[in-house]
């Protein structure tokens, strides 16, 4: 297979994912990683935007049962996913891939302010765009980002490239090494039995839009390209 199975897609990348084996921080092996695979999409014409988290640099959530205002908090992680952004900005740039960040927090510095309709007009051009500081509010994740950017866009699938996890098992196949992996499942039946993908707001969002959702591990190298052509690999997650 050599077509690609989607015209425009949004890559939803943790933070950890761009730490590599050190757990924090960002990766430079990482970074040149992830970008060639996503070099390789492009390259088929596929229209790629990507979010983006801040686990790997500060955690809104750890920070407010640290004792922190959760605003201020979540508003840290926002930051962290720029830093994130930046980053990947950069190690697409290095190999020839035109990229532009846009933010939901205005710094005009060093990114665009998300605009709907000039991120749309990237993607047309075949710039990757890259969506920085999550919804620009408190409370609410950057898998919620996903969901809702993708929505904006009329992105035909989410791919959530997970780090040494090659989909949705039923339990931890860390701990637990009678988990089963799921081939597909619906946004109910994850939401019933707690698998906790995403959150519930994201997953309401993927839900009520029709977005599928593809789980998938990152840490191969050509995966992204297998699942924008339409491999089966990990768990792929639908309305009904």
């Amino acid at each position: 297979m050599t077509t690609a199975h989607y015209n425009r897609v949004v890559l939803k990348l943790s933070g950890e994912a761009l730490s590599g084996e050190e757990g924090y921080g960002i990766s430079p092996k990482i970074i040149q990683s992830i970008s060639k695979q996503v070099k390789e999409i492009v390259d088929m014409g596929v229209e790629v935007a990507v979010v983006v988290g801040g686990g790997n640099i500060w955690r809104g959530k750890v920070g407010s049962e640290m004792g922190m205002d959760r605003a201020s908090a979540d508003y840290m992680g926002m930051l962290a996913t720029i830093m994130n952004s930046l980053a990947l900005q950069d190690g697409l740039e290095t190999i020839g891939v035109q990229t532009r960040v846009q933010t939901s927090i205005e710094m005009r510095q060093v990114a665009e302010p998300y605009i709907r309709r000039k991120a749309i007009r990237h993607l047309e051009k075949k710039r990757v765009v890259i969506f920085a500081a999550g919804t620009g509010n408190p409370y609410f994740s950057t898998d919620t980002t996903a969901a809702l950017r993708a929505a904006e866009i009329e992105a035909e699938v989410i791919l959530m490239a997970k780090n040494n996890v090659d989909g949705v098992y039923t339990d931890d196949p860390k701990i637990n090494k009678e988990a089963k992996k799921y081939d597909s499942l619906t946004y109910l039946e994850m939401l019933n039995e707690g698998l906790g993908v995403m959150d519930s707001t994201a997953s309401s969002l993927c839900m009520d839009n029709d977005l599928p959702l593809i789980v998938f591990s990152i840490t191969e190298e050509g995966n992204i390209k297998r699942v924008v052509q339409g491999e089966n690999i990990g768990t792929t997650i639908r309305g009904n």
